[in-house]
């Protein structure tokens, strides 16, 4: 049995659907589902996980997550960036910003904490933000750190 409203909540299609996730208080994520494309400015005042392709400008006041099966091309804006698609365009993160296994970035990232997983690839430039200011930081900063990175981090080989 559903209660009132539900049905109608399950009939949405995953693209408009919010989900809500429990991290000691509930926190509502939208979900750019697997097969939707958008073009244009994506703005959330929560969290945001992308399945499928976006071309644009991303602000969230949240995390951002781009799955393994997405494609986005956008200058991203948010608290944490984690990447495990295929991403090119500016990142932005207020604090964390992850690549994970799998994931690709052609573009700059500007964030207090970087981490780069084995198997992610990264080409551009990292500028570690220690005052969290964003692109209003600048390099002559004593807190900042800047490096030109092209790297590919390879799984290290099986053992026979």
């Amino acid at each position: 049995m559903f209660r009132r409203g539900e049905q109608e909540e399950r009939d949405k299609p995953i693209e408009a659907r919010e989900v809500r996730m429990s991290e000691g208080a509930s926190t509502e994520v939208t979900v750019v589902g697997q097969g939707a494309r958008l073009e244009g400015t994506v703005l959330s005042a929560g969290s945001l996980r992308i399945d499928g392709q976006v071309k644009g400008k991303i602000t969230a006041d949240g995390d951002v997550t781009l799955s393994a099966q997405s494609q986005v091309e956008a200058d991203i804006s948010a608290t944490n960036v984690t990447i495990a698609g295929k991403f090119k365009g500016n990142i932005t993160a207020k604090s964390r910003a992850e690549l994970a296994k799998g994931g690709r970035v052609d573009g700059n990232i500007t964030a207090k904490t970087l981490v780069v997983s084995e198997g992610a690839t990264f080409n551009g430039q990292s500028l570690m933000d220690q005052s969290a200011t964003g692109a209003a930081a600048t390099t002559s900063s004593s807190e900042s750190t800047k490096a030109d990175v092209t790297t590919r981090i390879e799984e290290p080989a099986k053992a026979r």
